[in-house]
């Protein structure tokens, strides 16, 4: 068998291949000779069934299976001899006006890139900085207060914040629609879970109260019979509900796990868990700047195949999780599509991220890895089950393997690049998806 290799563009490979018709014949008698030693047929013993009769029936799959044998054997000793590092499947086509007693073919395929560590030292990076102090403590426990909101029945006027419980019915052109009437709807005004309008005219009423009103639905509403178009209401105040925070005592504490109820140890745990979501949040932040230099400093061309397979991954992962929330996706055109950008992102990042742990001896340390873990279960009731529950699987451990790399890798990137401390606002920090 031959080879010729011809390189197209920056990461797509040609190899011509040519495979000899007395070699992939020898191959098909082979495979027929073991086929006759257990074929069943008609008439026939198991082992006794006659070449010819196999090779009319097997034949063309013997043949099938040795010319693939025979290309897989050819294209395997052309990349181990050039060492090129195949990103996913080569197609293979075959070439017209092949020679007398031999079979051409193309193999295209794709290689991964040559990563080479880069220099980081032009980079900029801002560190944000919090420290948590007892004001943001305050903070964080008025929160857990106003999500513990309850409501205390009131003889006034409803007013911002109230929750109220109402009966209501919409009409358009006189006729009631679908999903404009119920009974002893609940809801809190100002939290925004009803169209303004709605709202607006709801505040101000008293319990046994009825008022009706028109409105025009948003040009963007949901139901699309009714966006853009005027309606009817008629509400009726059944209760105003003035809201009522917990105060921070016993019975408080003991609703956030504290068991003896101590106020103190309520408000250190309050400070532990919210460090620990502060440092997560500026740690995500470093991340996300570390992995942008790397990339920067890094710009490579990445296969084709690995972006199609990375989003492909995403968009099953995407359809998986709205399934997890209770939601049909059948028929819901969920396009690898959608996922290109970010998978361009991950492909390039897992490229260069694994050349450097290689490069720069990153990979992750028993007893960084065991740290980690032991981080995560301290947010937990019982730490120790958490700790197990890590180490009884690997492919768990596995991803706690990954993030420490990552960590690395940023460690890395702060040691070799320009780095500079900047404070951050905790509401900023706390209202920031991260």
């Amino acid at each position: 068998m031959q080879t010729n290799q011809e390189t197209t563009n920056a990461l797509e490979r040609r190899i011509d291949l040519t495979i000899s018709m007395e070699t992939v014949e020898a191959q098909v008698q082979t495979r027929l000779k073991q086929l006759a030693r257990t074929v069943k047929m008609p008439g026939f013993r198991p082992g006794k069934v006659p070449l010819k009769m196999v090779e009319q029936t097997h034949g063309g799959q013997a043949r099938s299976e040795a010319i693939g044998a025979a290309l897989e054997q050819a294209f395997g000793e052309k990349i181990q001899e050039e060492k090129l590092r195949v990103a996913g499947q080569p197609r293979i086509e075959p070439k017209e006006g092949t020679a007398e007693g031999a079979m051409e073919f193309t193999a295209v395929f794709e290689v991964y890139p040559e990563v080479t560590v880069g220099d980081l030292s032009d980079r900029q990076i801002e560190r944000p900085t919090l420290e948590v102090s007892d004001a943001e403590v305050d903070k964080t426990i008025d929160v857990l207060r106003k999500q513990r909101t309850s409501y205390e029945a009131v003889e006034r006027e409803a007013a911002a914040d109230d929750r109220v419980v109402i009966d209501f019915t919409g009409r358009k052109d006189g006729e009631v629609f679908q999903g404009g009437e119920a009974k002893d709807f609940p809801f809190v005004l100002g939290a925004g879970s009803m169209l303004k309008d709605f709202e607006d005219a709801a505040l101000g009423m008293k319990t046994g109260e009825t008022k009706t009103f028109k409105m025009t639905f948003p040009e963007d509403y949901h139901a699309s019979e009714l966006a853009g178009q005027e309606v009817e209401f008629e509400i009726t105040m059944k209760e105003v509900g003035a809201p009522k925070l917990p105060e921070v005592d016993e019975e408080f504490a003991k609703s956030l796990g504290v068991a003896d109820g101590d106020v103190a140890k309520m408000r250190e745990e309050v400070k532990a868990n919210l460090e620990r979501e502060v440092s997560r949040r500026l740690k995500a932040r470093i991340k996300e700047q570390a992995m942008d230099a790397l990339l920067e400093a890094h710009p490579i061309d990445v296969p084709q195949t690995l972006i199609n397979r990375e989003a492909e991954q995403m968009a099953a992962n995407a359809r998986r999780d709205m399934e997890q929330r209770g939601m049909q996706t059948k028929d819901l055109p969920i396009s690898a599509d959608w996922f290109t950008e970010q998978a361009v992102r991950r492909v390039k990042l897992g490229l260069v991220l694994a050349e450097l742990v290689k490069a720069k001896d990153l990979y992750a340390k028993p007893e960084q890895v065991r740290a980690l873990v032991e981080d995560f279960a301290q947010s937990y009731e019982d730490p120790k089950e958490v700790i197990d529950w890590y180490y009884t699987q690997p492919e768990r451990l596995a991803q706690a393997e990954a993030l420490v790399i990552e960590d690395n890798a940023v460690e890395w990137v702060l040691a070799n690049a320009k780095t500079e401390d900047t404070s951050v606002d905790f509401d900023e920090l706390m209202g920031s998806a991260a």
